[in-house]
């Protein structure tokens, strides 16, 4: 049905305001605290400031000509609608990046190097996590991630975990220093600990069980829009004694927001229940063991 109607709207300015300030928190700590003390973090992040160290290359450089490349082969690879979401948020890195970089110019605070930067990192971290909330991305790594698991049955967090940790490795080519690849590593733990602890926590899968009149429309547009498999199963009202429709959904965290808005808009007098699950395995979600 090609003129079917959509119900879940590709444009909320309150996550657009979330994002950017979660990339603002990410520039101000990478910049202010990490870059000053010549630490290198994981991510596309890392090769920047590699890049940087050895070069004397400004990171946004490196964020938007290797963003560039990977979101012309994400174009081809992941489609276009993974390429529009991830757009703004690699955009909106590169300017706040080349901002912070011409006006902070020296370290926030004059503290220990590593003080200094896992003060980065919690800062980083939860400007991530801001901006993952919003189901949203900086690109870089992210992109280099979605095309893995694509590919191969490995959760998108374990090959991000290798990818960084070959980055922070590298750095011993630049400063041939294991002392940096420890301080790295630690700032790679507090930034991605700060980025669960902002997505509330380690569990990252839900699960809704939706109660509405309006089953069939709601199961088709979550299928349709959110790209997300449900189950209906026949239930009875209690009290009314009437025969009802249960649409059971499991999805991650980042996309709570979006169902409970797709919902919303079909059936305002739904009744949802959404909880944490400890694990999903399966197509979709981590590999059973």
């Amino acid at each position: 049905m090609p003129n079917e109607k959509k119900y879940l709207k590709s444009f909320y300015w309150k996550d657009y305001i979330t994002i950017t300030i979660g990339l603002m928190l990410f520039s101000i700590g990478l910049t202010g605290f990490i870059i000053p003390n010549e630490i290198v973090a994981g991510g596309l992040g890392g090769i920047s400031l590699l890049v940087r160290y050895a070069f004397n290359i400004p990171v946004w450089i490196t964020f938007l000509v290797i963003n560039s490349i990977l979101l012309l082969i994400a174009w081809f690879v992941l489609g276009k609608h993974y390429v529009m979401k991830t757009l703004y948020g690699v955009a909106g890195i590169t300017i706040m990046l080349a901002l912070a970089e011409r006006y902070i110019t020296k370290s926030l605070i004059s503290a220990d190097p590593l003080m200094a930067s896992i003060i980065g990192a919690i800062c980083c971290g939860a400007g991530l996590g801001l901006v993952y909330s919003m189901n949203a991305s900086t690109g870089g790594t992210d992109i280099i991630g979605a095309i893995i698991t694509k590919y191969h049955y490995i959760s998108m967090g374990r090959g991000l975990l290798y990818i960084d940790i070959f980055i922070v490795g590298s750095s011993f080519l630049v400063f041939h220093s294991l002392e940096k690849i420890i301080y790295g590593l630690i700032v790679v733990s507090v930034m991605y600990s700060t980025v669960d602890m902002v997505l509330n926590g380690k569990r990252q899968s839900v699960q809704f069980i939706i109660f509405s009149t309006k089953y069939n429309e709601i199961a088709s547009h979550i299928n349709s829009e959110l790209r997300r498999g449900c189950t209906v199963i026949d239930g009875v009202g209690w009290y009314s004694q009437q025969p009802t429709k249960v649409i059971i959904v499991l999805a991650r965290k980042t996309e709570s927001t979006s169902i409970f808005r797709l919902v919303k808009s079909i059936d305002e007098d739904a009744f949802i229940s959404q909880s944490n699950v400890v694990g999903v395995y399966g197509k979709g979600f981590d590999q059973m063991k």
